[in-house]
């Protein structure tokens, strides 16, 4: 785990040797294909990518003031995880993720709730995650969070 940091340049530097170079690559590739009005930055010390709060001032209803996350990349010692809360809420893109992670890297995957945990940089399938990335919007983020969280 990396120590508390303040900034996302300052969280890649202090990040293991070994994951650097596949934080910037995931790092610009969600940048350049997460539909826009997410906002890149650090929240819960990792790279976030977020609803902000002018966006959506209710925020995440279990870090009251926080605002509303969807996406994390995390550098651990022994695995880079990519947090995906769409894939945790959204059976559907659950199950096309997952099939098509095995069928794109003949790999089984390695991967909790919504967090996706590659133990080396060649385990990542850049492309799919591009393809990841897009599948979701703000406005559609919000409905599929509130549909799951507020509406029971």
């Amino acid at each position: 785990m990396i120590e508390e940091t303040t900034s996302i340049e300052q969280y890649i530097e202090s990040a293991p040797e070994k994951w650097r170079k596949s934080i910037i690559l995931l790092r610009k590739i969600i940048k350049d294909n997460l539909p826009k009005r997410f906002e890149e930055t650090m929240n819960y010390g990792m790279i976030g990518y977020v609803v902000p709060k002018h966006l959506y001032p209710q925020g995440y209803h279990a870090k009251k003031g926080e605002p509303l996350p969807f996406i994390n990349i995390a550098a651990q010692k022994n695995h880079l995880s990519l947090y995906h809360l769409g894939i945790y809420i959204n059976e559907e893109l659950h199950s096309w993720f997952i099939e098509s992670y095995e069928k794109s890297t003949n790999k089984k995957i390695n991967m909790g709730k919504s967090c996706i945990r590659f133990k080396k940089d060649d385990d990542i399938p850049y492309d799919l995650i591009q393809a990841l990335v897009k599948k979701i919007t703000v406005e559609e983020w919000i409905r599929m969070y509130e549909h799951e969280y507020l509406n029971k």
